[in-house]
């Protein structure tokens, strides 16, 4: 039964005196704070990468754990998702915010303290139910803020931020996990978070509400938790808790087709539904949604088992897997940054997806065929194909999306690509840690021969050794003597390179929604300017506010 609160509805403020370097400057000040929280809920989840595998190893933890620290994460950060973005339609904007970071900065506290995976997971899945609120209420806010041709332009500032944390999250992590130990890892946003809350509270400044009251899908929620859950419990744990066809992936998929069912059902009774179906009658909302499912995989994927290749595979510490990023990394801080400045200058996004699109396919791709000693030239060139690819499309589907949509559903569609894009991520690291698990017990059994005859010329360090690999800890390869650690440098290569042939199909389709999205030129008015229209005596029915703005052409 839905819970009714008294509720609040923005009233749009407007600016008419101001000139444009006003406007700029007033949007930058809004947006401090909206960055700094975007970025430190981004990075909570990518510092970790790259000490991962010493993380699981100093708690003892199994190839399943290393895969859930991180899914854990992007599993509640998808759930959470919409659910922010259904409340940004209803509540306090800025309020609902700042809840998020207090939440934020407790379970990252929290984290820094954990002394088993259990705990740990316990932190992360926390971590994403408010840091996902805190990635979700900044795209709306800033949809609010600017008109969708002025966002093209600042899109690009949080693309940069997206950049930043996504790949440079791995190298401050190497460099924190060397330096000072992994817990702080964890606690180093702390501080960040606190300082993103005072200047949200200082910098943001968003219209004045009127009251009114919310239906609050409470049912929806559950089910929406059911069914993401069960899929990717399912996708995690098939293929070495239990067979891929067996009663359990039968009972697994069955509830979460059930739930989903219920889901449809309930969204289209409910007064105030958490997902509006008839959004995705909109063929640019359908077709984001899909593209932004394998940008999602390529995104939190690369950024995932590409620190573990170099440390695997390669040998690397976790300092030197964060700086190996690096070229992925620059692909995407220079495309997002140069492309929403092309954006914002013609109006015109198609062609940026569209290239962006065909070089995710070939960079993943191209990270399929890698090997324990591909020249790292060859390494660095795919990442930053992949960097690119990430850079082009990312942030311009939600920008897509807020152009296409009427004012008073902002926040639920663009919660709506980034949640896709999530659940895209979250069932693309589990999919691929699957993978990784399967490839590399087949490949310590097929190369069973020489690495006895590797243990064995190891003397009396070979029980040792031996004793290690069998105990289903990540092992500790840059320590590794040479003869045993070439084997298993090349079992990892050839099992997480396997694994990046998930991705290909996923971008291709990609690529295909993209074509077919409708190519229409951004409008140039904000979100509150249009609210203010549509609130006005003789405006347009709810929902056609964006449809005949005069400012759009078809590119």
């Amino acid at each position: 039964m839905p819970v009714v609160v008294p509720q609040t509805a923005s009233v749009p403020v407007v600016h008419p005196t101001e000139d444009a370097q006003q406007r700029h400057r007033r949007i930058l000040r809004s947006l401090t704070g909206l960055l700094l929280g975007m970025f430190v809920s981004m990075i909570a989840n990518t510092v970790v990468s790259t000490s991962l595998p010493v993380i699981v190893h100093d708690i003892g933890g199994t190839q399943a754990s290393y895969t859930w620290v991180v899914t854990a994460m992007l599993l509640s950060t998808a759930i959470a998702t919409p659910i922010w973005g259904k409340l940004a339609d209803l509540f306090d904007r800025k309020l609902l915010f700042q809840i998020a970071i207090v939440g934020f900065v407790l379970a990252s506290a929290s984290a820094g303290f954990s002394h088993s995976p259990e705990f740990l997971i316990c932190c992360r899945v926390f971590q994403g139910l408010f840091g996902g609120g805190m990635i979700a209420l900044s795209q709306v806010i800033m949809a609010d803020l600017m008109s969708p041709r002025e966002r093209g332009r600042y899109m690009g500032l949080f693309g940069a931020v997206m950049a930043v944390a996504t790949v440079g999250g791995p190298l401050a992590g190497g460099l924190i996990t060397d330096a000072f130990g992994w817990r702080w890892n964890f606690l180093v946003s702390v501080p960040f978070a606190l300082i993103a809350l005072v200047m949200v509270q200082r910098t943001l400044r968003l219209a004045p509400m009127q009251p009114r009251r919310a239906h609050i899908d409470v049912l929806g929620i559950l089910l929406l938790a059911v069914a993401t859950s069960l899929v990717l419990l399912w996708i995690t744990n098939a293929g070495t808790e239990y067979d891929w066809l067996s009663p359990t992936t039968a009972w697994m998929l069955g509830g979460a087709l059930a739930a989903a069912v219920l889901f449809v059902v309930v969204e289209r009774r409910h007064p105030e539904p958490l997902l509006p179906l008839h959004l995705f009658a909109d063929r640019t909302v359908t077709l984001a949604v899909i593209a932004s499912i394998a940008v999602g995989v390529a995104m939190f994927g690369s950024s995932v088992y590409l620190a573990q290749y170099m440390q695997l595979a390669r040998g690397a510490t976790p300092t030197h897997a964060g700086l190996m990023t690096i070229p992925l990394m620059a692909g995407f801080l220079i495309t997002s940054t140069l492309v929403g400045r092309r954006i914002t200058k013609h109006g015109s996004w198609k062609p940026y997806l569209v290239g962006g699109a065909v070089s995710l396919i070939a960079g993943t791709a191209l990270l399929s065929t890698l090997h324990y000693d591909t020249p790292f030239a060859l390494v660095c060139l795919y990442m930053a194909l992949v960097g690119v690819g990430m850079g082009s499309t990312m942030q311009n589907l939600v920008l897509v999306v807020q152009n296409a949509v009427a004012p008073q559903h902002l926040g639920v569609a663009s919660s709506a690509v980034t949640f896709f894009r999530s659940l895209g991520g979250t069932a693309g690291v589990s999919a691929m840690g699957a993978a990784v698990a399967t490839t590399v017990g087949t490949g310590m059994t097929e190369r069973a021969g020489d690495l006895r005859r590797a243990l064995a010329s190891l003397g009396a360090d070979g029980p040792r050794w031996a004793e290690s690999l069998q105990s289903g800890t990540l092992p500790a390869v840059a320590a590794m003597p040479e003869p045993l650690r070439v084997i298993v440098e090349d079992v990892y290569a050839q099992s997480i390179s396997q694994a990046f042939l998930i991705t290909v199909p996923l971008a291709v389709v990609s690529l295909l929604a993209i074509l077919f999205l409708p190519n229409v030129s951004l409008g140039q008015r904000s979100g509150e300017e249009l609210r203010a229209e549509s609130s006005a005596p003789g405006s347009a029915p709810t929902g056609t506010e964006r449809r005949d703005d005069p400012e759009r052409r078809h590119a």
